[in-house]
């Protein structure tokens, strides 16, 4: 019999989902030659897409930084040009697993892919009609399909995800799942779950056993995913693990005493820390051999924060009292020295006096004069601020114009190149632009001074919306602070020769005055200066 001996193809499950959305290679040549018209907007889309990421809570949450932004940006170009040329095989198949996997891993929910796809899909439509008029409907049915397909590999992830969590359930020896479950039960009471603090009971080698919803809400981890890992290599971070996470082992393993309190911190499953204040029982007991050791913790970022606030405030009050009173009594002599300088100068010129040295003396005499009545000046600024006059304001409009203006002082552009990097959609704000416009300026000119000696460094103006405030940053690749726990926001602190110290402590002022918060971070190559703005929501 001929062909008797022949084996059918078997067919793979890519093959599968093809088959069913009606994927053809007609369909693959559409893309491939949409591609010509999609690919110089692929920029554009990614912009578009991540800013409107960043206005949703859970979506956000996932982000570490703008380096990743901007990694996630790339790959998404990278996404688009993909799906626009296949080709659409095995491999096609395992690089978008992978890309499901990896959503899967971050926490991203299902929901967000379909909201991506159907943005996708959207910009694609609107550039095939505008590219093709009357001939867009086979390249949409491509598109159509080629999506589907893209969302169909996703979902597989995360279905295999919620498989391998079932059949870890499933090797766990049924009497014994019984009598963790009866545990269980007796210790979720409502007061625990309830309960505004984290309430985390460990083993004797300290092994997460339980796990309240305080707890997962704050650290964004499921109970399912905590229970049974290390309590310090998982929810601590690394630079206390040696310090405070040796402390927890040994009170677990009953070696060491209570720590009444102990103030630490904690990991997200964002990557973001967390000011914790525990307090550590060690209670084991005959009737629970599992758990010896709870720990409740108080979640301190905000109030830490708010009190670090406060004293800076308390310190700005007190020194700009100081100033007040300093910048009265000294600008009367000030103004009599300056009126007594020019008469001498005319004095002497109608003498025909004109030695060098005498001319030179005054000239020096004039600039410190004028130079203390600037630093005046600053003191008044400081210490006697004007109320805030808030208007509608455009950050892009904002950060233009303060980048032109740090760009007018003498040499800036020659010294460094400044960029600007701002969202494709406007951010608008209740502000005092004057008042924000002078903090950027500080910021902008600090940043061009650091990078002057190396003549060419690089300063870049980036702001960014989230969810419910607006970031602002200035970062340069200059040498950096020398000590990064400087406290450069105090009044007269300054890291220049001849800088009044006044610069940061006014710009700390008008921020806090905004209901934000200005911070930074440096190291020999980056300074970061972050503006922190909140984004007053109407209706």
């Amino acid at each position: 019999m001929v062909g008797s001996d022949a084996v059918p193809a078997v067919e793979t499950l890519f093959d599968e989902i093809k088959r069913y959305v009606r994927f053809t290679e007609e369909d693959a040549g559409r893309l491939a030659a949409f591609r010509a018209h999609a690919e110089p907007h692929f920029r554009r889309i990614a912009d578009e897409f991540y800013d409107r990421i960043r206005e949703h809570e859970g979506a956000h949450e996932v982000f570490t930084g703008e380096e990743q932004v901007e990694r996630l940006k790339r790959s998404l170009v990278r996404w688009m040009t993909r799906i626009c040329t296949g080709p659409y095989d095995d491999a096609y198949f395992d690089e978008t697993a992978k890309i499901g996997r990896v959503h899967v891993r971050a926490g991203l929910p299902q929901h967000y892919m379909f909201t991506a796809m159907n943005l996708i899909r959207l910009a694609f439509e609107e550039i095939a009609w505008s590219a093709l008029g009357g001939d867009m409907i086979p390249v949409r049915a491509a598109v159509s399909k080629v999506l589907d397909l893209e969302l169909a590999i996703m979902l597989e992830t995360y279905r295999d995800d919620f498989l391998a969590r079932a059949q870890r359930a499933e090797r766990l020896d049924r009497e014994e799942v019984g009598r963790t479950l009866a545990r269980t039960e007796h210790r979720y009471k409502s007061a625990v779950e309830l309960a505004r603090v984290l309430v985390v009971g460990l083993d004797a080698h300290a092994v997460v056993r339980l796990f309240n919803r305080e707890a997962e809400r704050m650290t964004g981890l499921g109970r399912e995913e905590i229970l049974g890992m290390p309590f310090v290599e998982t929810l601590l971070p690394e630079e206390l693990h040696a310090d405070h996470g040796a402390l927890v082992k040994e009170i677990a393993a009953g070696r060491r005493a209570d720590a009444d309190l102990l103030e630490s911190s904690l990991r997200t499953r964002a990557g973001k820390i967390r000011d914790v204040r525990w307090q550590l029982a060690y209670a084991p007991s005959a009737a629970d051999d599992e758990v010896v050791l709870f720990a409740i913790g108080q979640d301190t970022t905000d109030e830490n924060a708010l009190a670090a606030r406060v004293r800076q405030s308390e310190k700005l009050a007190a020194v700009g009292t100081l100033a007040a009173g300093l910048a009265h009594e000294i600008r009367n002599p000030l103004n009599g020295a300056q009126l007594h300088v020019t008469f001498l100068e005319r004095g002497l010129a109608r003498a025909g006096m004109k030695d060098p040295d005498t001319v030179e003396a005054i000239k020096v005499v004039r600039d410190e004069i004028r130079r203390l009545s600037v630093l005046v000046s600053e003191f008044l600024d400081f210490a006697r601020p004007k109320p805030l006059v808030l208007t509608p304001t455009s950050v892009a409009s904002l950060c233009e114009r303060a980048v032109r203006l740090a760009l007018a002082c003498d040499g800036a552009s020659a010294q460094a190149e400044v960029k600007v990097d701002l969202p494709s959609t406007d951010i608008v704000l209740e502000l005092d632009p004057a008042k924000i416009e002078q903090v950027l300026l500080n910021l902008l000119r600090n940043a061009i001074e650091a990078v002057a000696p190396s003549r060419d460094g690089t300063v870049v103006l980036r702001a960014r919306r989230q969810p419910r405030q607006a970031v602002i940053e200035v970062e340069d690749d200059g040498a950096g602070v020398p000590n990064p726990d400087a406290p450069i926001f105090d009044p007269f602190y300054s890291t220049k020769p001849n800088g009044t110290g006044l610069g940061l402590a006014i710009a700390h002022r008008i921020i806090t005055d905004h209901e934000g918060t200005i911070e930074f971070q440096s190291r020999p190559g980056k300074t970061l200066f972050r503006v922190t703005l909140p984004i007053r929501l109407s209706g």
